[in-house]
């Protein structure tokens, strides 16, 4: 796999990439020419964390002093702790404002895990907090079958055959930071991880920033009341660079038949010995 080598300076054209879209109709980065400030971050959200503090983007450079971790950083004070012209920060300050309440939820469960297991031990729920956190990929569906079939990795078939259907009624909504860090400098291999939510056909109605609050509120409540976000076996992988017009070269067949970037579903041993046995 391709080493991830984020660019070094503010480039806007990156982001008229079509992976970009909703930080371009919600933001309108593309109107800046270097990093965007604090001042105007902060102007972005209005947002409480868990604990009834402000959530405040803040240099690390005034936080050097700071012997606290990360989350309890957050939680304690409000502050989150942001590198300046940073890729990886400044989209965590993205996701921020677009999901600040799923945000502000994951602080509180990172700091309720960290109270019962201490910061060394991380536990299997502060690793998935982590890796939606990082990588989320959250794709807003109608039937329940298109969760089934990435699940069961039918790429050519999901990518393929009904690349008509993305971005009417199969959306995908960037959660994971990291996901779009990388996006900047695309390479095979890319992969997020998979979250469907279901929505009713008024969802596809509303306005882009509406569609944001209400998936904010609908992971708040699968979280909370499904679970989802207890181990890693609610997410499965996707290959970023296979969702239609999300890659920067051919997305024909011959692209969807490479097996080392969409890989086949890895059958159960269990179901192999069954096999075998009928044929014997």
């Amino acid at each position: 796999m391709k080493k991830f080598t984020p660019p070094e300076n503010w480039q806007s054209h990156l982001l008229a990439q079509p992976p970009f879209a909703h930080l371009q109709a919600i933001f309108n980065l593309k109107a800046f020419d270097t990093w965007p400030s604090f001042e105007w971050l902060n102007q972005q959200t209005n947002q409480l964390n868990a604990q009834g503090k402000h959530i405040v983007f803040t240099e690390n450079s005034k936080l050097e002093g700071e012997t606290r971790y990360y989350e309890e950083i957050i939680a304690q004070t409000g502050q989150v702790p942001t590198r300046e012209n940073n890729w990886h920060d400044f989209f965590g300050a993205m996701i921020w404002c677009l999901f600040p309440k799923t945000k502000s939820l994951l602080n509180r469960l990172h700091m309720e895990e960290i109270q019962l297991h201490g910061l060394k031990e991380r536990s299997r729920k502060r690793n998935a907090l982590t890796l939606f956190d990082e990588c989320g990929l959250v794709l807003a569906v109608r039937e329940t079958q298109w969760q089934d079939d990435l699940r069961a990795h039918l790429w050519h078939e999901s990518f393929f055959e009904r690349k008509a259907h993305w971005h009417k009624n199969v959306c995908p909504f960037v959660f994971g930071h990291a996901n779009y860090e990388m996006l900047t400098n695309p390479f095979i291999g890319l992969t997020g991880k998979l979250l469907c939510v279901h929505v009713a056909d008024s969802f596809y109605e509303l306005p882009l920033v509406e569609q944001y609050t209400h998936l904010d509120e609908r992971l708040v409540e699968l979280i909370t009341v499904h679970k989802v976000l207890d181990d890693n076996k609610q997410m499965s992988p996707i290959p970023l660079l296979g969702i239609p017009n999300w890659h920067y070269g051919v997305q024909d067949e011959a692209f969807y038949a490479d097996e080392s970037y969409f890989r086949p579903k890895r059958r159960k041993v269990s179901d192999s010995s069954k096999r075998t046995e009928k044929a014997l």
